[in-house]
């Protein structure tokens, strides 16, 4: 297993997955809170962070089962946070034996297609000339107007321009997901899912936050108000409390 993790606490085995364009330091603030009862771990995924960068075609959701197989995890809880709940979540689907509950934080989702803003978005960041220019588009726009405006602003900058520039020297963007496509098969996973949204997140992930809604029993989201698509920066506790919640229920 060549990923970089951190581990701390001790008990019941939960596993962060980070959001795209960042890395483990994205539950800087709520790790430790939820180190106080479990056993945390936290990994940065290929290409960030201090992981190795892909040299072909990335499989995030066998990355996961590496992480689960280094650390002799029978089951653990995989809480992901927006493409880190994309893996999560067809973790999960793939290796239903090995999760014992799944907390998804603005998730993004397999088969769901973005709209047209997002895309033009997505591909104005991937053309601009250098890292700080790609770094101002990405977090100028909606998703990051109140961690922007928050004590975390410089904390999520430097964290942003050292994978955005980290993702310039990867070999290859492309990856592989299992199918059939996640959102096909969400109803499978109703039993054991919590989904937590800011409720001033972008179109694209309240979208696809319905998608979830709409087969996770009632009570089995929560939208945080006054957040972003950075609540692990801006409401830790908030994120923290959610889930301690979930898990002893």
């Amino acid at each position: 297993m060549d990923l970089y993790y951190e581990v701390s606490g001790e008990g019941k085995p939960v596993v962060l997955l980070h959001s795209g364009g960042a890395d483990l330091r994205d539950w800087a603030f709520v790790a430790p809170i939820l180190a106080k009862h479990y056993q945390v771990i936290a990994f940065d995924g290929r290409g960030c962070g201090k992981s190795p960068s892909p040299t072909e075609t990335a499989n995030y959701v066998e990355d996961l089962l590496s992480v689960m197989d280094h650390f002799q995890l029978d089951e653990a809880t995989l809480v992901g946070h927006s493409i880190g709940g994309r893996i999560a979540t067809d973790f999960a689907l793939t290796y239903p034996q090995r999760v014992s509950k799944l907390v998804l934080i603005a998730p993004s989702l397999t088969g769901y297609t973005p709209s047209q803003p997002f895309t033009e978005w997505m591909q104005k960041i991937q053309e601009a000339p250098d890292v700080d220019r790609m770094v101002e588009l990405s977090l100028s726009a909606c998703p990051y107007r109140v961690v922007m405006a928050s004590p975390q602003k410089d904390f999520l900058v430097e964290m942003a321009k050292h994978n955005l520039a980290k993702m310039l020297e990867w070999a290859t963007w492309e990856s592989v997901w299992p199918q059939p496509p996640a959102i096909e098969r969400l109803k499978e996973l109703a039993n054991q899912t919590y989904l937590i949204i800011g409720m001033e997140d972008a179109l694209d992930a309240k979208r696809m936050a319905e998608y979830f809604k709409e087969v996770l029993p009632e009570r089995r989201f929560i939208e945080i108000t006054g957040a972003d698509h950075k609540p692990t920066l801006t409401h830790p506790e908030e994120i923290a409390r959610a889930i301690t919640e979930f898990l002893e229920d």
